[in-house]
């Protein structure tokens, strides 16, 4: 085996045009800017309105400080990349940046988990809501969501870095992920990180079970209302949950089936742009927009 010392990678996931990657890095950080003013923007309405203080706000809040975190791992770094026209990265920074993205995707997706809960416990069983949903209990889901992020991204990270990797150290993307990182590991050896990704993939696939299972039992015990206003103000309040899950799956979705190919194509280099740019950026328009307590908090504030 050509087995190569690596102790630092060269993320090339834009291309070399001096004009084209000034256009990305500030296109990045725009998004990059209106992520962060709109994520910190709940943190704060969810913290000082005495209205916003339920057990929905209080996971939307922790939703907005993961989406903070989840940008601020790979898009800075890429901006300066670009702004230098350096594309290296150490060996310990590219590790940490697997670690810390599917750390906060991971716990983001336990998050959602635990919000479909809510919002099952919230209409299915509104008098036992209080009760189910106290205080400690939801300290305690969000403690066992970020844990589980925690654990997601130990095991993978370190199934990833325990290869030895081959041939040239470059990665065709704008920073460290695992599909990119595998492609340059020795034949054979990326068998771990694999049987990782199936069992995760099982369990992930455990938890949309029951996350799809909630809400049956919410659109079935919707259907019972009399009043279609009564059922549409129900469900609404569903909606900016349902809207945010469709958008982080499907972008996860759509990014690791193009980093399926082999050959790096200007497809295959935009698609993880859906996953780590779209669901930190878009989380606070859904919610703001589709919540009615959002807008008053926000009127207040503005006057």
């Amino acid at each position: 085996m050509n087995v190569t010392l690596i102790t630092e990678f060269l993320l090339m996931g834009f291309p070399d045009d001096q004009v084209l990657q000034r256009l990305y890095a500030a296109f990045f950080s725009l998004v990059y800017l209106a992520a962060l003013m709109g994520n910190l923007l709940i943190i704060t309405l969810t913290t000082i309105d005495q209205h916003l203080q339920t057990p929905m706000y209080f996971f939307l809040k922790n939703l907005s400080l993961i989406d903070i975190c989840y940008i601020s791992v790979t898009v800075p770094k890429s901006v300066m990349n670009s702004l230098t026209n350096s594309h290296s990265i150490s060996f310990v920074g590219c590790a940490s940046q697997v670690f810390l993205v599917v750390f906060f995707a991971g716990t983001e997706f336990a998050l959602l988990l635990v919000m479909s809960y809510d919002r099952y416990a919230a209409i299915c069983c509104p008098l036992l809501y209080e009760a189910i949903m106290n205080r400690g209990a939801c300290v305690q889901m969000v403690r066992a969501s970020w844990f589980s992020g925690c654990l997601y991204g130990s095991i993978h990270v370190g199934g990833t870095f325990s290869v030895h990797f081959c041939g040239p150290n470059i990665v065709h993307q704008f920073f460290c992920d695992i599909p990119s990182l595998l492609m340059l590991a020795c034949s054979g050896e990326q068998i771990l990180e694999y049987v990782f990704i199936i069992i995760s993939s099982v369990f992930l696939f455990v938890c949309f079970t029951f996350m799809v299972a909630s809400y049956i039992y919410i659109v079935s015990t919707v259907l019972r209302i009399p009043s279609s206003q009564g059922r549409f103000k129900t469900f609404s309040t569903c909606m900016p949950h349902l809207t945010v899950v469709t958008l982080f799956l499907s972008s996860g979705y759509i990014a690791y089936l193009g980093s399926a190919s082999k050959s790096p194509s200007s497809l295959n280099l935009l698609m993880p742009v859906f996953y780590s740019l779209l669901p930190p950026s878009l989380n606070p328009v859904i919610y703001s927009l589709r919540n009615k307590d959002m807008k008053v908090a926000l009127g207040k504030i503005f006057g």
